[in-house]
């Protein structure tokens, strides 16, 4: 069995020459490092016993053993010397945990630092809070093996791996006196969202940005694999960190003794070298434009499952693979196994570390920092402490003057645009926005008269007519919609704000990442009331399905909508503004929310514009409303419904119900608009969906209900299948049909034009089957003509290119 723990020469380890740790600061920071490994150890296998003061017996183990070891003493290893550092530099510091499952080493720390039990006092610093420390962990009821909310001092759970890099640095944008050390697992860092992530050191400003200290640990294995990294010569490793742009130091071997000198010298060293890159680039002359620095880098090289046992029955075990998860899985059957367990638990020596009581001897608990300075209790790992509401200019000053409705064009975000560019101009140590090198496609290019594009990489001449880069911009764009929204999510996640446009075909990208924060949210949120709020994840997406006449069938997917309605209700929300009043308004709410993701789909073409700034804010302070200028059932009850949701959606459907206005007068229309989607929902299912009797004063309990939908129709019914009308609902969407297509014929191949829907109507309303039998024959011929004219001409035609709401002549 392996017994590196205690303090011996190895001849496998690599020497050092400066050895910068005198006798008892060694001894200290081991023991200080063999407690957390200890505790480490004991969070997967005790239930009973927690320090072994009677023999280990099987009921003393937990009945599953779920877990995972392998990364854990590399991890502890390296917060124990990050500690050193804290004090000795009284430096601002938090730690980000790559390796997924490694949540041990967090804990582990938190609880010795006295973090964990000031959260849960139930977890107390005797043996009977260890007790029941150890046995929560991964266990029914208790916490699970990933750094989940519940852990103190974690902004980043890594239930699915390739996001630590960019979180981190997220993070230390704009956060100029922290540092943000990201420990990146081996295994991790074969992603590809983690392999891009070391580009962001192109855009870490050393004058106003904090610093990231990234640690690769290169243990050797996955999950039942060794690793790529760990795997190519040390030359071509050096070489491929060098050719991100980082100074990379290696610190590799067994031996604690020899380690904990090598980790103390080069993490020493690393830091200085990052105090000293921030120090130049500040005292510089005013107007000094900063080189991008190299930036310095560790890579850790420990054993798989360090200070485990060596082998298992014959089966090397520290080293291997099998050292991952759970390195003994049958102790409780297995005696032998269990007196292995129980001499590789002793050999961390837990009578020296604790006292009588259960605690920490005092001695050891003197390495760790004090206060907001220790890492599980550092302010900025609960970044809703330090967050500040945004200084927001009146949203109403950027108003599109509507003096009728549909009668001019205006593109919805270049609108958008002026109002996020002085948000930038009064936010600019706290508001980004983030975007894959499409801001000015999206019309947002407004942003750029307040701020350039965040850029530290190199700059030529040209760049100066129109390239908008700037050392400090605030406007990040990269194409990488992962790094992005790592970015996004590690800066609010620190108490920040921000906001991000992606092409709607494209923003799939960041759907695991969506789902990760929003589980994020839901744990926070919901149960965790020691978590301040943060500010929301605002998604603006744009470039939308409808409008991709250019770009055909690949950039035409709508789907982005379903996968938001699969999270908890509490942490979503889906609006769909129909012109730009209503996205100001929308924008402004978004912005000033907390704890949700907010997803606002708008089309960055010009669209008619249809309510004054007035009417716009009470249609979306309603979420959903009936426009009466559209409607004809005043003080009638309607023959049909028609209802949208989405900018095309509203404007085709506002076409159908002129010509149905103009052709078949007698038809009653009540016309209701969607902003808010989640008002659709039952009350009873979700916190802003409308009661039944809400719900059947717009719908009616009995009539049809056209519904032209932005996206896949599937989503009304999923939302509406409840509702005592909706066997009425006849909903239009996107059905996957179309490619280089004008917008009308586009609209025309999925069903959600205004000739389609004018033709649902005649056909569900009994009065008009009979009597508009000639309109609908008209309504098929416009289909083919329409066609045809496009196919002819290569746009649509004039009458639909040019159309108006005809207004009180409709």
């Amino acid at each position: 069995m392996n017994s590196t723990s205690s303090l011996s020469s190895s001849p496998n380890s690599s020497q050092t020459t400066n050895n910068p740790l005198g006798a008892e600061e060694l001894r200290l920071i081991d023991g200080y490092w063999r407690a957390c490994n200890y505790l480490c150890a004991g969070m997967l296998y005790l239930r009973h016993n927690p320090l072994l003061r009677e023999p280990l017996k099987p009921e003393h183990i937990k009945n599953r053993l779920l877990g995972h070891w392998g990364s854990d003493p590399g991890q502890t290893f390296t917060w124990v010397h990050l500690n050193r550092l804290i004090k000795k530099y009284d430096l601002d510091l938090i730690y980000v945990s790559g390796p997924g499952h490694g949540a041990p080493a967090t804990l582990s720390n938190s609880y010795l630092e006295g973090v964990y039990s000031e959260v849960y006092p139930a977890m107390s610093e005797d043996i009977t809070g260890l007790q029941k420390f150890f046995k929560q962990f991964s266990f029914p009821g208790g916490i699970g093996s990933h750094c989940t909310p519940e852990t103190p001092g974690s902004i980043h759970e890594g239930g699915e791996l390739g996001y630590s890099l960019s979180h981190g640095f997220g993070a230390a944008f704009d956060n100029p006196d922290l540092i943000v050390t990201v420990v990146v697992g081996d295994g991790e860092s074969e992603t590809g969202p983690l392999a891009t992530s070391w580009h962001s050191n192109k855009f870490l400003n050393p004058i106003h940005d904090g610093a990231v200290l990234p640690v690769l640990h290169l243990n050797g294995y996955k999950i039942a694999n060794p690793t790529i990294l760990a795997r190519i010569s040390r030359e071509e490793l050096d070489s491929l960190f060098r050719g991100y742009g980082w100074t990379p130091y290696v610190v590799e071997g067994d031996d604690p003794a020899l380690m904990h000198q090598q980790m103390a010298s080069v993490m020493e060293q690393c830091v200085l070298e990052i105090c000293a890159i921030q120090q130049k680039a500040r005292s510089a002359p005013a107007g000094t434009v900063p080189e991008r620095p190299r930036w310095p880098m560790i890579i850790l090289r420990t054993p798989k499952g360090w200070t485990c046992p060596k082998e298992v029955d014959g089966h090397k075990l520290e080293g291997s693979w099998r050292a991952h998860q759970m390195p003994i899985l049958d102790p409780v059957t297995n005696p032998a196994h269990l007196k292995q367990v129980e001499a590789w638990l002793r050999s961390y020596k837990p009578e020296e570390l604790f006292d009588e009581s259960g605690k920490l001897h005092a001695e050891f608990r003197e390495t760790a920092p004090v206060g907001q300075r220790r890492i599980s209790g550092n302010p900025h790992a609960n970044g809703g402490e330090l967050r500040k509401p945004l200084e927001l200019p009146d949203f109403r000053q950027y108003a599109v003057k509507v003096e009728k409705p549909g009668q001019i064009e205006v593109s919805s975000t270049a609108t958008l645009g002026q109002f996020l560019r002085d948000i930038i101009r009064q936010n600019m140590t706290s508001f980004r926005v983030f975007g894959p090198d499409e801001t000015a496609s999206n019309k947002l290019d407004a942003m750029y008269e307040a701020s350039g594009k965040a850029w530290m990489a190199e700059m030529k001449p040209e760049d100066a007519d129109g390239g908008f880069l700037s050392t400090d911009g605030r406007v990040m764009e990269m194409l990488s919609e992962h790094t992005l929204e790592g970015w996004f999510e590690g800066y609010v996640l620190t108490g920040r704000h921000g906001f991000f446009s992606s092409y709607e075909a494209f923003v799939h990208i960041i759907d695991s990442m969506f789902n990760q924060h929003a589980k994020w949210l839901e744990k926070s949120k919901l149960e965790l009331r020691w978590r301040a709020p943060i500010s929301s994840i605002n998604l603006l997406i744009t470039s939308l399905v409808w409008r991709q006449d250019h770009n055909g069938f690949t950039h035409q997917d709508p789907g982005f909508l379903d996968l938001v309605t699969n999270k908890s209700p509490e942490v979503t929300r889906i609006y769909l503004p129909p012109d730009a009043n209503c996205l100001l308004s929308v924008a402004d709410h978004c912005l000033r929310s907390v704890d949700y993701v907010n997803v606002i789909v708008a089309d960055k073409a010009a669209h008619l514009q249809y309510l004054d700034m007035d009417a716009a804010v009470n249609h979306c302070t309603k979420g959903i409303g009936i426009w009466d200028f559209a409607s004809n059932d005043a003080g009638q009850e309607p023959d049909v419904v028609m209802a949208c949701a989405g900018d095309i959606p509203t404007s085709e459907c506002l076409a159908a119900v002129a010509i149905l206005r103009e052709r078949c007068p007698e038809v009653k229309i009540r016309f209701v608009n969607v902003v808010d989607l989640f008002r659709l929902m039952p009350s009873e299912e979700h916190p802003h969906g409308l009661s039944e009797r809400e719900f059947d004063s717009l719908f009616t309990k009995d009539k049809p209900v056209i519904f032209n939908f932005h996206a896949y129709a599937s989503l009304i019914h999923k939302f509406t299948y409840r509702r005592k009308n909706h066997d009425n609902f006849h909903v239009r969407g996107y059905k996957e049909k179309g490619n280089i297509n004008t917008p009308l014929e586009l609209a025309i191949l999925n069903q959600i034009d205004r000739f389609d829907l004018a033709i649902d109507v005649i056909d569900r309303v009994p009065t008009l089957q009979a009597s508009a039998a000639h309109v609908k024959e008209w309504l098929k011929d416009q289909i083919i003509e329409s066609v045809s004219y496009a196919h002819e001409n290569g746009i649509d035609s004039p009458e639909i290119n040019g159309w108006k709401w005809p207004g009180e002549d409709a």
